[in-house]
C-alpha cells in the first residue's frame, strides 16, 4: 500500500509557537514511517509558511492526503486554520471550524456550556479600554482568575488576590486579547480528561494536576519539572464517571470532533465539578497529558495518532457525502 502523506502544520503566530514546535517533533517522531510520509509545514511567528502555504483551493495540494495541524492558540486552533483546510477540501485532524472557534473563545465556551447544562464557574467579561476592577470585586469578590479570552497554555493568565493585583492582571490579559474573562477562583483541585471520537466519543481516565506553583501556569506546564501528576486521578468510581460524562457532554455541546482535552476544577467545599476549558488541539509534547491519559487508558501514542488520522479521514468522507447545492 502507498504511504499516506501527512502534512504536519506547526509553529504559528500565537504565543504558543514554541510549544507547537515541541508538539510537532513528538508527533513526527511517533508517526509510523511504514504507513506515513511526513510533510513538514512550518508557520513562522510572522505567519510565513515554509516551504510554502497550503492553498485554499480543492485539488491544489495534490501531495497531501491528510493534515495534522498542531498550531496551538490564535490563528491555528481558533477555526482560522481549519477554514483553510475546508476551502482546500483536505481531511484534517481535530475539530472543525465552528467547534474550534467556539472552544477557543472562553466567553463563548462558557455561554454554550451553560446553555447545555454543563457546570461552569461564575464569570465576567470585560473589554480592553473598559477594564473595571471595582466591578469585578463587586460581582465576584477576590481572589479571581483573569484570562485573555482567546489564548491557551495559560499565557497571560493571572490569579489576583488584591485590588491592586487585579488591576495589573486585567492589563496583562488585555495585552493578549481585546476581551478579558474573569472567573471566581475555586479552592480545590485541578483535573484533565481526554476525549476522542466523532459521532461516537469516549473519555479517558482523568488525571489530577498537582502544581507546586500558585496554579498550573505556562512555566509549570512547559518550563519547570516540578508539577506532579496523578494518573489515574485519586477519585472514587462515581466521581470518575461524572467527570468522564461531563467531558463528553462539553465536547458535544461545542460541536467538537476528533480530539479535545477538557480541563476541570473541583471545589472542595461543595464537591462540585466545573468545566474550565476545552482544548481542541491539546499539547502533544513528550510530557503532554492528552496522549498520556490515553496511554493509561490503553491507547499508545503511536496508535492514538493512527486513530486521529482515521477520524479525520472518516469525517472528511462524511462531509463529502453532503450536498451543498441543488
Amino acid at each position: 500500500m502507498a504511504k499516506l502523506k501527512v502534512a504536519v502544520v506547526y509553529g504559528g503566530r500565537s504565543g504558543e509557537h514554541e510549544v507547537s514546535l515541541r508538539s510537532a517533533e513528538s508527533i513526527i517522531a511517533k508517526l509510523n514511517p511504514e504507513r506515513y510520509e511526513v510533510l513538514r509545514y512550518l508557520v513562522t511567528q510572522e505567519g510565513k509558511w515554509s516551504p510554502g502555504p497550503i492553498l485554499p483551493e480543492p485539488g491544489a495540494n495534490d501531495g497531501i492526503d491528510v493534515v495534522f495541524p498542531i498550531t496551538h492558540g490564535t490563528f491555528g486552533e481558533d477555526g482560522t486554520m481549519q477554514g483553510l483546510f475546508e476551502l482546500a477540501d483536505l481531511p484534517y485532524v481535530g475539530p472543525g471550524v465552528l467547534g474550534s472557534a467556539a472552544a477557543m473563545d472562553k466567553e463563548f465556551t462558557k455561554r454554550v456550556l451553560h446553555d447545555s447544562g454543563v457546570p461552569i464557574v461564575e464569570y465576567l467579561v470585560q473589554r480592553r479600554g473598559e477594564l473595571d476592577a471595582d466591578a469585578v470585586v463587586a460581582n465576584l469578590g477576590l481572589p479571581v482568575f483573569v484570562k485573555p479570552a482567546n489564548l491557551g497554555s495559560s499565557v497571560g493568565i493571572s490569579k489576583a488576590k488584591t485590588h491592586e493585583g487585579l488591576i495589573v492582571a486585567l492589563e496583562e490579559a488585555a495585552r493578549y486579547d481585546t476581551k478579558v474573562v474573569i472567573e471566581r477562583a475555586i479552592a480545590g483541585r485541578e483535573f484533565e480528561c481526554s476525549v476522542l471520537g466523532n459521532e461516537e466519543m469516549t473519555a479517558s481516565f482523568p488525571c489530577e494536576i498537582l502544581p507546586t506553583r500558585e496554579f498550573y501556569d505556562y512555566e509549570a506546564k512547559y518550563l519547570l519539572d516540578t508539577t506532579r501528576i496523578e494518573l489515574p486521578a485519586k477519585l472514587d468510581a462515581v466521581q470518575t464517571a461524572t467527570m468522564r460524562k461531563l467531558a463528553v457532554d462539553a465536547v458535544r455541546a461545542l460541536d467538537c470532533e476528533g480530539m479535545s482535552r477538557v480541563d476541570f476544577l473541583y471545589e472542595t467545599a461543595t464537591g462540585h465539578f466545573y468545566v474550565n476549558e476545552v482544548n481542541t488541539l491539546p499539547g502533544f509534547t513528550s510530557i503532554s497529558m492528552y496522549p498520556k491519559m490515553w496511554e493509561h487508558s490503553g491507547i499508545s501514542y503511536a496508535d492514538l495518532l493512527d486513530r486521529l488520522i482515521e477520524l479525520a479521514m472518516q469525517r472528511h468522507a462524511r462531509r463529502k457525502a453532503t450536498q451543498f447545492r441543488r
